[in-house]
């Protein structure tokens, strides 16, 4: 009887021990995946331009310049413990929207369009003041499939959620994450 009772303390000492040192070992990881560089403390997200209006075939969406910039800004202020600056940031996040348009992507068989795709793409600049070796430049898109009796009106806050989310969360992946 004592010995059973001596298994279940150690059983659970070395279950509290194990998760201690889980617990510990996690160091500047956090529970997102986020991997912050040491001595980072704050981030800074300039404004994204829209400059779509100048690509063939992409039109100017009023708006959608500060949507992203907060969306961007909010993922990493929700999944990392950075503090969020307007200027001297340490690590910081920039570029512009260089594609934002509607293409057909199926037809019917009276040779219409039975679906389209809104499609947005980012050209993005990522500076890390204390590690220089991570900077990088690369261009992000993602797009939203739609039936084609809808507008892009009809769609548009869907079609932003589901496209930023993804943006966001792949330029948080290639900065943060390093997935």
């Amino acid at each position: 009887m004592i010995s059973m009772t001596l298994k279940k303390n150690n059983l659970k000492l070395v279950s509290f021990l194990f998760i201690v040192m889980l617990v510990n070992s996690c160091g500047i990881y956090s529970f997102t995946g986020a991997s912050i560089p040491a001595g980072v403390t704050t981030f800074q997200v300039n404004f994204f331009e829209n400059k779509a209006g100048n690509r063939p075939g992409s039109t100017v969406e009023p708006g959608l310049d500060n949507e992203f910039t907060v969306a961007l800004q909010d993922l990493i202020m929700n999944q990392t413990n950075l503090d969020l600056v307007t200027t001297d940031g340490q690590l910081i996040y920039e570029g512009e929207i260089t594609e934002y348009s509607v293409t057909p992507m199926s037809a019917t068989a009276k040779i219409t369009a039975a679906q389209n795709r809104l499609k947005m793409s980012i050209a993005f600049h990522f500076i890390n003041l204390k590690k220089e070796e991570d900077d990088y430049d690369k261009t992000y898109s993602f797009f939203y499939d739609f039936p084609a009796g809808l507008q892009v009106y009809d769609v548009k806050d869907a079609a932003h959620k589901e496209i930023f989310d993804r943006i966001t969360q792949d330029i948080f992946n290639d900065t943060l994450a390093k997935w």
